[in-house]
């Protein structure tokens, strides 16, 4: 009886015992592939496992490469935790381009040393292996193929026809007749300033757009008339360049007066009288005169 009890007593110890060694997990370190042969190229898959228990620090494998084997893609790490224990699992796709027998060497995780997996042996074949329980297949006659006649013979019309049309497109090309080109008439400066002056005097534009386009005006008769460049030169510094035409005083005067109030108007807001108007505009007018007159006078001198 006594017996009995202390071998009962035994076995309920023995028990709590492996339980107690179960919910302390012991710490390992796996890896495995799903294929132990491929082919040049082929990818497979190495697994990699580490399992720890939960008051134990984790970490994991930290792989740069692989010798004779190259990481295509590695996927996602997997944790798996029932608060007793820890479960690490990534998968790794692999493939080799060097023939032969090698081995994925032993791994260790980045910061538990001791823990090593196994070495993986791989063959990497260069083609697939013959097998000699493959039935044989019988020695094939050779085929004769039909002679086609070339193409240049088969389809020569095909070349003649684009040939003929090629002609008859030279021909139209060269008896067809040319349309005469219009030639484009230069205007003269003057006559081109006083048309546009005609035109500004018959409209009623308001004081600042009817100053730029006297202004406008003037500048180019000017430019296109003499060697002043006068859109790229200020006001001011115009009526400087003004002088090199040696109007007279009485006519140098006015002009710049003129161009000054011009400015005024459209830079200052400044609202002319109708005379203001009508005076600028003769003045203008003449002082194309006088330089159009200077000029007649150069070409005959040239002459």
């Amino acid at each position: 009886m006594i017996f009995r009890k202390l071998h009962s007593c035994l076995l309920i110890f023995l028990l709590s015992l492996s339980f107690f060694s179960a919910s302390q997990a012991v710490p390992f370190a796996r890896s495995s592939v799903d294929k132990n042969k491929i082919l040049l190229g082929e990818q497979f898959n190495l697994i990699l496992q580490a399992k720890f228990s939960s008051k134990e620090p984790i970490s994991f494998f930290d792989i740069d490469s692989i010798p004779h084997f190259e990481i295509l893609e590695r996927k996602k790490i997997d944790t798996l935790d029932d608060r007793r224990e820890i479960e690490l699992k990534q998968t790794l796709v692999l493939t080799s381009f060097d023939s032969g027998h090698w081995v994925i060497p032993s791994l260790r995780l980045a910061a538990r040393k001791s823990l090593v997996t196994d070495s993986i042996p791989m063959d990497v074949a260069f083609s697939s292996p013959f097998d000699p329980k493959q039935p044989y297949h019988d020695i094939k006659d050779v085929i004769d193929v039909e002679r086609t006649k070339p193409e240049q013979q088969t389809n020569w019309y095909w070349f003649a026809a684009g040939g003929f049309l090629l002609l008859l497109i030279i021909i139209y090309l060269l008896t067809r007749k040319k349309k005469p080109v219009a030639k484009a008439v230069a205007i003269d400066a003057y006559q081109e300033a006083k048309t546009q002056l005609g035109k500004l005097e018959k409209e009623q534009l308001d004081a600042k757009p009817y100053f730029t386009r006297l202004v406008d005006i003037f500048r180019w008769y000017l430019q296109r008339r003499t060697d002043i460049v006068s859109f790229e030169q200020t006001t001011a510094n115009l009526v400087i360049q003004l002088r090199s035409l040696n109007l007279a005083q009485q006519d140098y005067d006015p002009l710049g007066q003129a161009l000054m109030l011009s400015d005024f108007v459209k830079f200052a807001r400044y609202e002319p009288t109708d005379r203001e108007k009508k005076v600028s505009f003769d003045v203008i007018r003449n002082s194309i005169e006088k330089i159009e007159e200077q000029h007649k006078l150069k070409m005959r001198t040239a002459k």
